[in-house]
């Protein structure tokens, strides 16, 4: 080892030191070396110690910090009270034992700095980790240490000076305060529940030190079965790990799960190689003994949802801080659950509104089909008459018919555009790309325009010169993307003309439609492609139109994995290029040249073109043709849907008492934020109850109200109480994080922080407060827009019907003795059709105009309301006998037009259903019914089975075919409406033969 050997016989035989002159004090350990017998030690008798080790010892006892000496080739360890710690379970044993003897555990370690000492030369080595066996089995421990060689009279290194400051609890806190931050950064990010343990446990996975392993365990809604969500360290299955426990069973397995889910309190499991033999798991090979199963309480949640399950390191003691960690790591992760769990609440409460969307998707596709009936039952008929050869038809009828054929072709064109929209929503659009020649498509398709182009007095320029290769398009959505832009550059276009473009662009093709017409605003070029926007002002030779032929030319051109673009210029026109890929390999390979699965809903080019005819100044003549009895009155379109606001700057209150850390941080966030900086809590607390702001952050110690006082008092308030808040503190540690995020902030940064790292969680949480607050918006939105598209689309069905309508009668009646019984036949086919689909549009736009019309509510009599409609279906049919009975006083606070429309509608079934009875009643009337006037409509007609009453206020469900009753149920889905509008609520009670009874309430004060 290099110690020279003990010369203290040769030089000091003559001078005898008593222990008495010299060996004093010291405490505890001076105590103990005075007592010991040393010469059963290689140091002998202390009376003939050298000088060198006498001077050591007494400056080692005399010193408070943890000191030993190692002295002579035995190295015999002597050390002082600061040092008696250390050696836990070996002391006294360790006072004068062999140095290597003791610490043979962590001499891996250690065994190079000693040895390097022990030649001459001083070792340090800092916040070393080494394992000690020093209180019966190996700790994991750190420790700064030196190894100081001590020279003897000989000038030789006699022994060692061995100063000691073990670090292990700063070491441990500074690495478990890496695992929580890790922890929250992670799993804050969850969006379900088993998400965020899922995500947990990867993130702890990496602290195997502490955590040898973790199970996480969810709770069902009974709170009967416990299901192992996610682990680490120990797989699944196993016996102490298994992937289910019975709740209602007091043991399973081993396990006492169930007392720590009814408990709600952490329980201590000391005896885990008994309920389940050796566990070897983690990073040591020694089985872990102990573990503790924690409870996941979110806030606002009486028992838990879930526990967690953390081994306990066989290598460290479960001491106060090692189990504050272990407090701390719950909250963590009850944090987590916590935010994934409103999060599934803004995820369910969104898909509520989806489900709404999905449901309007729905109706409208069922809205087209139903369409689509009436309008095959019209066509067929208008165009066999039009095709027949036999018996011609006269110039006239044919003039007619074939503006009924025109208006029935434009509403199929419409139709097909909702169906269309309506496939988009619901993901249920498959193209069938197939090689085309593009340029003879594109021009084929241009050329059908020219007629109208030329009419209008505009010059058609068509540019398609032949492509060295097929390009693969859907034919039926390509000539729609065609007709859509050169039907809308003829709307705007009034001088010069209209160029129509394809060239070949190496790996793509490129198709332009420009026009010398109008041309768009700047302002407006943002929006120019969303559904149902239309540029306010602009000029153009129709006001007709649904507003989404670009729209679904941008949802087109997508499908083929393409872009559109516009420039433009106001007053000098328009160029709408679309982008088209060469070869397949940016389509889908499943529908490359696949058939089609839907119906088509490609319309005839004709149809574009004679839509556009008909804004042209000389097809006014057309329009006069129409019989002044079918005449109606026009409906304006609804508002256009609002301009998207401009993007704001997130408003950040920032408090600290320190003006200077106000400033840094004010500037820190003042490029991405506006910041408002306040020097204390309660001028905080006043800036945040005027004005709320995106996100509070706030510094612990303050005046007045400090942050924790600002948290509680933020969250006492409903303005206020979802503001995300971050905690700043000078106080690190496990203990102050457990603090701040007990007291329910959404996260906690100790100074000194960093800038990135402070930018980092701002963001974070400010975009999980956005994501929250927008999402909902979004799809509340798409409501809106379908909103208004149904009702565009409603009153442009109309016209077209009108025209049908008008015709068909006017040939019944100036001809229908000249037709033969078949001619008759067809054109009382067309009415009955044209009729049953104005029916259908007329409900539909009470049905939109119930959700876009204002609410105003005034005292109404729901008697007189009731007595007018009854007193009009008698009008209507005199001959009819119905015992009616409307009690009096019937009152109520309500929209008068829209509690008609209710009356209308019940009262006007209960008419319809009771025509078949000999003695047809129906009663009006209200009664109390838990302090709520509940209103009802009886009538003893031909009722329903109950076992359907869950689709009575569907729209489109009816119970009786046409055969027995007409109708296009869409009367009672409209009475829903009003009722709910109104914050009220409406059932149905029925007997098949024995009527019906509607109850409807009002809500509110009535």
């Amino acid at each position: 080892m290099g110690f020279e050997a003990d010369s203290s016989k040769s030089s000091f035989t003559s001078v005898i030191a008593r222990p008495e002159d010299w060996l004093v004090g010291g405490g505890e350990m001076g105590k103990l070396i005075r007592s010991m017998d040393w010469t059963k030690t290689p140091l002998g008798p202390i009376e003939f110690w050298p000088q060198s080790l006498r001077t050591t010892v007494s400056l080692c006892l005399a010193s408070n910090f943890p000191i030993s000496l190692v002295w002579g080739p035995n190295h015999v360890q002597i050390y002082n009270d600061g040092y008696w710690p250390i050696c836990g379970g070996k002391h006294p044993h360790s006072m004068g034992q062999d140095f290597t003897e003791c610490w043979a555990a962590p001499w891996p370690v250690i065994g190079e700095a000693f040895e390097r000492a022990a030649a001459g030369e001083t070792s340090y080595l800092e916040n070393q980790r080494m394992f000690l066996d020093r209180n019966g089995y190996l700790e994991e421990t750190c420790f700064t240490f030196s190894f100081s060689p001590i020279r003897d009279e000989t000038g030789g290194v006699g022994g060692l000076f061995h100063p000691v400051t073990e670090t292990t609890s700063r070491m441990l806190s500074e690495r478990r305060t890496r695992a929580l931050r890790d922890l929250a950064a992670c799993a804050g990010k969850a969006q379900t529940i088993e998400e965020a343990c899922t995500l947990a446990a990867q993130t702890l996975a990496a602290y195997e030190l502490d955590l040898p392993y973790v199970l996480f365990y969810l709770f069902d809604t009974l709170g009967k079965e416990a299901r192992l969500t996610a682990s680490s360290g120990l797989p699944a299955g196993t016996l102490a790990s298994p992937a289910k426990v019975n709740l209602e069973v007091s043991q399973q397995s081993g396990w006492l799960m169930v007392e720590s889910a009814r408990s709600n309190q952490t329980q201590h499991f000391t005896d885990l190689e008994k309920r389940f033999g050796p566990l070897s798991v983690g990073p040591y090979p020694e089985s872990v003994k102990e573990a503790l199963a924690l409870p996941i309480i979110p806030p606002g949640c009486e028992q838990p949802v879930g526990i967690l399950v953390a081994g306990i390191s066989s290598r460290l003691p479960l001491n106060e801080t090692y189990r504050a960690f272990y407090d701390l790591l719950a909250a963590g992760v009850t944090a987590a659950v916590a935010n994934a769990r409103a999060y599934e609440e803004e995820r369910k409460r969104a898909e509520a509104l989806a489900e709404i969307d999905r449901a309007k998707t729905a109706f409208f596709s069922n809205v087209s089909h139903e369409f689509r009936t009436p309008l095959t039952l019209m066509l067929g008929p208008l165009e066999d008459e039009l095709a027949e050869q036999i018996d011609p038809l006269p110039r006239a009828r044919r003039v007619r018919l074939e503006a009924a054929h025109r208006n029935s072709l434009r509403l199929l064109k419409l139709v097909n555009t909702l169906l269309d929209f309506s496939r988009i929503e619901a993901g249920r659009v498959h193209a069938s790309y197939e090689p085309t020649d593009l340029a003879a498509h594109t021009a084929e398709l241009a050329s059908v325009f020219r007629s109208a182009v030329e009419k209008a007095g505009l010059i058609l320029t068509i540019d398609c010169p032949p492509l060295p290769e097929a390009v693969y398009v859907d034919r039926e959505m390509w000539e729609k993307i065609v007709l859509n832009l050169l039907s809308n550059a003829l709307k705007h276009t009034f001088d010069g003309g209209i160029t129509v473009k394809l060239c070949w662009c190496g790996d793509h093709v490129e198709l332009t439609v420009a026009d010398s017409g109008v041309g768009i605003p700047e302002a407006a070029l943002p929006r120019l492609f969303e559904r149902f926007h239309r540029v306010k002002g602009a000029k153009s030779r129709t006001h007709e139109g649904t507003g989404i032929g670009l729209a679904l030319v941008q949802e087109l051109v997508s499908l083929h994995g393409g872009t559109v673009r516009v420039e433009s210029e106001e007053n000098k026109g328009s160029t709408f290029t679309v982008t088209v890929r060469a070869g397949t390999a940016h389509l889908p390979s499943d529908r490359v040249s696949a058939k089609r699965d839907l119906a088509s809903t490609a319309t005839r080019a004709a149809a574009y073109v004679e839509e556009a005819l008909l804004w042209l100044p000389n097809a006014a003549a057309l329009s006069d043709q129409l019989p002044r009895s079918e005449a109606a009155d026009v409906v304006s379109a609804p508002n256009e849907s609002p301009a998207i606001s401009s993007v704001r700057r997130a408003r950040i209150l920032w408090a600290d008492d320190n003006a200077d850390m106000r400033d840094y941080v004010r500037r820190l966030l003042a490029d991405r934020y506006d910041v408002l900086a306040v020097p204390d809590g309660l001028t905080a607390l006043s800036k945040a109850q005027e004005e709320p702001p995106d996100l509070v952050l706030s510094d612990v110690m303050m005046p007045g109200l400090d942050g924790f006082g600002l948290l509680r008092e933020l969250r006492k308030h409903e303005r206020t109480r979802t503001i995300p808040v971050i905690l700043l503190s000078a106080r690190a540690g496990e203990e102050s994080a457990v603090e701040g995020l007990d007291a329910g902030a959404d996260d906690y940064l100790a100074k000194p922080f960093s800038a990135r790292e402070l930018l980092a969680r701002v963001r974070t949480h400010l975009e999980l407060a956005r994501v929250r607050r927008e999402w909902a918006k979004e799809l509340e939105q798409a409501n809106n827009e379908l909103e208004a598209f149904s009702y565009s689309v409603s009153h442009d069905l109309r016209a077209p019907l009108r025209a049908i309508d008008g015709f068909s009668k006017t040939l019944l009646d100036e001809y229908g003795k000249k037709l033969d019984e078949k001619a008759c036949g067809y054109l009382s086919r067309v009415r009955a059709g044209t009729q049953r689909m104005a029916a259908l549009i007329d409900d539909l736009l009470n049905l939109s105009r119930i959700n876009r019309a204002p609410l105003r509510k005034d005292s109404i009599s729901l008697t007189e309301m009731a007595r007018s409609v009854t007193a009009e279906l008698q009008e209507k049919e005199p001959s009819r006998k119905v015992l009616i009975e409307i009690a009096d006083g019937l009152a109520a606070r309500g929209d008068a037009r829209l509690v008609t429309v209710v009356l209308v509608n019940l009262l006007g079934n209960a008419w319809k259903f009771t025509a078949r009875q000999q003695e047809a009643q129906i009663a009006v009337g209200q009664e109390k019914k838990e302090n709520e006037t509940v209103f009802s409509v009886r009538d003893n007609g031909a009722g329903f089975d109950m076992a359907y009453a869950d689709k009575l206020f569907a729209p489109f469900q009816r119970l009786h075919s046409d055969s027995e009753f007409e109708g296009t149920g869409i009367g009672l889905a409209t009475v829903q409406r009003i009722i709910s509008r109104h914050g009220g609520r409406i059932w149905a009670e029925s007997e098949v033969g024995k009527g019906t009874s509607f109850f409807f309430t009002l809500g509110g004060d009535q």
